[in-house]
C-alpha cells in the first residue's frame, strides 16, 4: 500500500547517555513501517512499540484487499455486508466517506467499483501506531510508513525533524526538505507506480501532476489530502488545500513546475 516518497534525513545522532535514536523496522502492509523514538528502551516503551506494531498488522489483516480472508475482500466478493462487518472496518469506511466529502468527491474508496480504503488505511493505522507511543511516554518519535512520515517532539536538544522530499524528475535527488516537531507529511503521485490513482469523476488515471506532498497535523488526513490533490490537479488543489486549517501543499506538475502553498514548511536542503 505504499505510495510516498517521504523520508526521514540522516544524521540524528545516538545520546550518550540515553543510547537513543532506538529504531525498528516493520515489513507491514505491502511496505515497510520504521520507527525511531529518542526514548531509552524501558519494557514499558518496548511493550507500547509491540502494541504499535500488532496495530499496523491488524490494520493489514483487515483491510487488504491482496488477503483473500480480509474483511475488505470478503466484502468485495459479497460474502460479508458492511453492517456485519467488525466495529473497526464500519469505522473506517465511514472515514472513507468523510474522506469523499472533504475532498469533493477526488478521494473515493469505491471509485473502482468494489470498496477498497488502501487509500486512507496506511494513513490512519500509522498514526494510532505513533498515537500508541506518544500515550506510552515516547514524544519525541517519528514513524515512517512507506514514505507517509508522522513526527513528534524532537530528534536531539534544540533540533526538528527533517524530511527529505524525493525530487520526481530527479531520482536520487531532493525536491525539498520539510522541518517541523509535531506535524505529518505524506506524498503521493505517479513517479514511482505510474498514473495509478483514478480519478473517480471520469474514471481515468489522474496523470496532470508528477507528485504531491501535503504536511499537517494528522497523518491520516495528509495521505488523503495527498491522493485527492492528485486528482483534483494543480489549480483546484491549491485553491481547495487553503480553505484547509493547518494543511499545507506542494506539488510538481508534469512539466517539472514546482508550486508550494505560502506556508509549507520548507527548510534548508543541505
Amino acid at each position: 500500500m505504499a505510495d510516498g516518497r517521504s523520508r526521514p534525513m540522516a544524521g540524528v545522532a545516538a545520546d550518550p547517555v540515553t543510547g537513543a535514536p532506538w529504531r525498528h523496522a516493520e515489513p507491514v502492509m505491502g511496505t515497510v513501517v520504521s520507527f525511531t523514538l529518542r526514548h531509552r528502551p524501558t519494557p514499558a516503551l518496548r511493550a507500547a512499540l509491540d502494541r504499535a506494531v500488532a496495530l499496523l498488522h491488524e490494520a493489514d489483516r483487515e483491510f487488504s484487499p491482496f488477503l483473500p480472508d480480509s474483511a475488505t475482500s470478503r466484502m468485495r466478493r459479497g460474502e460479508l455486508g458492511r453492517a456485519d462487518a467488525p466495529a473497526r472496518v464500519r469505522r473506517v469506511l465511514e472515514l472513507c466517506e468523510l474522506a469523499h466529502s472533504r475532498t469533493r468527491g477526488a478521494f473515493d474508496a469505491w471509485a473502482a467499483g468494489p470498496v477498497d480504503p488502501c487509500g486512507l488505511v496506511k494513513g490512519w493505522a500509522a498514526e494510532r501506531a505513533w498515537r500508541v507511543l506518544r500515550a506510552a511516554g515516547a514524544g519525541d518519535t517519528c514513524v515512517n510508513a512507506g514514505g507517509d512520515v508522522r513526527v513528534g517532539g524532537a530528534p536531539g536538544p534544540g533540533g526538528v525533524w527533517r524530511t527529505g522530499i524525493a525530487d520526481p524528475r530527479r531520482p536520487g535527488r531532493l525536491l525539498a526538505v520539510v522541518a517541523g516537531r509535531d506535524h505529518a507529511v505524506a506524498t503521493s503521485g505517479t513517479t514511482e507506480r505510474g498514473a495509478h490513482i483514478t480519478d473517480p469523476r471520469t474514471g481515468a488515471p489522474a496523470a496532470g501532476l508528477l507528485a504531491v506532498t501535503v504536511t499537517g497535523p494528522e497523518l491520516l488526513w495528509a495521505d488523503v489530502y495527498a491522493t485527492a490533490a492528485v486528482v483534483l490537479g494543480e489549480r483546484e488543489a491549491h485553491r481547495w488545500i487553503a480553505a484547509l486549517p493547518g494543511y499545507a501543499l506542494l506539488t510538481v506538475t508534469a512539466d517539472g513546475e514546482a508550486r508550494a502553498s505560502a506556508d509549507f514548511p520548507f527548510a534548508p536542503v543541505a
